[in-house]
Order: structure tokens, then sequence, then C-alpha cells
């Protein structure tokens, strides 16, 4: 079996990439793995280190027709990872964002289409259903974003739905929560805290920080991104939860908690921009098709990646150091 995995030098894909080539998905046993990633500013080969010998890597962009044909020729599998994603970034430059998301998905759907791949599996995000009040999100609740980025990433889901129905490409959309672990770029709020804080700086809460968000551990979801891409059906659309909803003042304090700090390290900065208020997805239907529940308790999670970040300054320094360009 041959895989393509585009972003897979990023947080996430990395992370899929790391675990698919160890053995730990038995859908993907033995496969053949590609990694497609521009490198850009998110994406790094340290996130790869210690398989890059079993996986084959192209330095490429999504949205380079000739370049994706050329890598989906004679793929079974693609799992489309890449994208920019940091809702800040979107809002104060949107044309990235919509260059990516949504040209660069057409032409990997369309290359995918004309190469004859078995599967795609198109992951998105819960943003794309806007913000919700009570209750949860189920997979056919319309999609209302309300960031450039979360409208982007909609406009790529539907692209995927029409390439399903329109070409019959066997396509898959997951939607997964708020992911943390290693390897998570520093300008995302976990992270971006855990470093600030071991650096004794402040940390930036929004607002009245009460929005809220459901938490996902990155092995979670690239374990419910495996059972899709095993199992899942043509054309259906799988939410991932992590199961663990927060307010963003409720996880800062357990993050002070973690490295020791108090409250004096909190800095309050005025809100963001269409600042969604809740995210809750219902994964009920992934969990009741193909057996997915999360498996790594918050708690744990939580205090892997904080010393993960506090063993791990060489990762991250340079990283941050040129975070804000």
């Amino acid at each position: 079996m041959r895989v393509v995995v585009t972003g897979g030098a990023g947080f996430i894909g990395s992370n899929f990439v790391r675990r698919a080539v160890s053995g730990v998905y038995p859908g993907l046993a033995g496969a053949e793995v590609v990694v497609l990633d521009l490198l850009t500013y998110a994406g790094t080969l340290t996130n790869l280190s210690g398989v890059m010998d079993r996986v084959e890597f192209v330095e490429g962009d999504i949205r380079d027709p000739a370049l994706v044909g050329s890598v989906l020729r004679g793929t079974d599998l693609v799992v489309h990872f890449a994208a920019e994603s940091h809702v800040d970034r979107s809002i104060t430059g949107a044309a990235d964002f919509v260059s990516t998301n949504v040209v660069g998905t057409q032409v990997l759907l369309q290359a995918a289409a004309d190469a004859g791949v078995g599967r795609f599996v198109h992951v998105s995000t819960d943003e794309v259903y806007g913000s919700i009040e009570t209750g949860s999100w189920a997979e056919t609740w319309p999609l209302e974003p309300n960031s450039p980025y979360s409208a982007s990433k909609a406009s790529s889901d539907l692209l995927a739905r029409a390439y399903h129905r329109t070409h019959g490409l066997d396509v898959r959309i997951t939607r997964c929560s708020n992911n943390y672990g290693p390897h998570q770029f520093p300008e995302k709020v976990i992270p971006l805290f855990v470093s600030n804080l071991l650096d004794g700086k402040r940390v930036p809460l929004y607002g009245d920080g009460l929005n809220v968000r459901d938490w996902l551990h990155v092995d979670d979801h690239c374990a419910g991104i495996a059972l899709v891409a095993a199992a899942g059906r043509a054309g259906e659309v799988y939410n991932i939860g992590g199961g663990t909803e927060l307010t963003n003042k409720e996880l800062t304090h357990l993050l002070l908690d973690a490295v020791g700090a108090d409250e004096s390290m909190i800095e309050p900065v005025q809100d963001r921009k269409g600042h969604d208020r809740r995210y809750s997805v219902d994964w009920s239907k992934i969990h009741d098709e193909l057996g997915y529940s999360p498996a790594v308790p918050f708690e744990s999670g939580l205090a892997q990646v904080v010393a993960w970040y506090r063993d791990n300054r060489s990762w991250w320094e340079p990283l941050k150091a040129g975070a804000h360009r």
C-alpha cells in the first residue's frame, strides 16, 4: 500500500506518520509512506527525526498540479493534513489560507481523481460549525464558520464532498476538536503558555477567558483518522472529540499549576475578533461505527506535554524566536 501524507512534517501530520511507520495502526501495516510538505514555518524535518529512513520525503507545494500529480501516481490512500491553521494569522492575512486550504485541496482532489486514488481522508476542524452555546454538533450540523481560517476549511470540506459526489472519489472527512501534544508549534495556546511560563514570561489570556474548547490529545486524533482511513464510509463525515471541555481560564490555571506559577503570570488582553464562544462535537458516530474512544486522559496528557516542552527547549526555542515573521 502506498500512502501519501500531506503536511506530514507538521504537528498532527508528523504524529500520524511516526505512529504509522511504527506499526501502531493495523490498517497501515507495511505501508509505503510518502510525506509531501512545503516546510513552511510550522513544518520541520525535526518532527520526523527517527523515522526519516522509513519514509519518502518530498518537499513541495500542494498547489503545484504537476508535482501533486506525480506524487499521487500509484497511491492507494491520501491523508490530507496540509493547511494553514492559526486563526490569528488568518485574521491579519486571509489570502494564504484561501490559497493553501481551498486551492491546494482542490489540486489534491483533482489529482487523486485523475490518478484513481483509492481513498482520500480530508482532515478538517470543528471550527467549520461556528460556535454553539449548549449541546454538541453532530456531523449534519450546518457549516457556519466565523473566521477566515474556518471559512477556508469549510470551503475545502465542501470541495471534498463535491469530488465524492461528482467524480466518485472515495473521500472521508474528519473534523476534530482542539489538539494538544508534543511537537505542537509554539503559537498555539498550550505550547505558547507553557514555553512562556518556563521562560518566566506572562501568558496572554483573551477577553474574559470563558471561551470553551474540547481538548483532544494528538495520539487520539490520529488514531481516529486511522480508523476512518481503514473502515470509514465513502462520502461520510466523522467528528473526532476528546471529551474534555474547559474554559480558557480553567486551562490557564491548570498550566500555571503544572509549572508552579501563580495568577500574577496572567496578562489579560483584548479579545480576538470574532472569537467563537464554545466548541463541542458529538463524536458518537465514530464511536458507534468504528469503535473510537479517546484513550489519553487529559490530566496525564497535559502533564506529558508540559514535561516534553520542559525537556525539549532545543526544539521550540528556535521556532518561537522566528514565530512572528
